[in-house]
């Protein structure tokens, strides 16, 4: 399966890059730097993988058990169970 290296968006260059993703809950805002994403270079749109999706899930989890207004993290693929 070949990846597609055009954005869908505006046909600029997707590529490998790192992005700060939040997380509003309302109560909580949930902020996790340096997550790693296709971005591309010409719109900014931005994409994450199943992987990273998964630990974005694990870390709101976590900040949802600690009742904390705002929590910032950096990204870490060791929060994935």
């Amino acid at each position: 399966m070949k990846t597609e290296t055009k954005c869908p968006i505006c046909n600029g260059k997707k590529e490998q890059g790192k992005v700060t993703f939040t997380v509003d809950l309302g109560t909580n805002l949930i902020v996790i730097r340096d997550t790693p994403a296709t971005v591309c270079s010409l719109c900014g749109e931005q994409w994450i993988s199943d992987k990273v999706a998964e630990n974005i899930e694990a870390v709101v989890r976590e900040a949802k058990m600690k009742n904390r207004m705002i929590e910032v993290v950096n990204f870490s693929l060791e929060n994935v169970a």
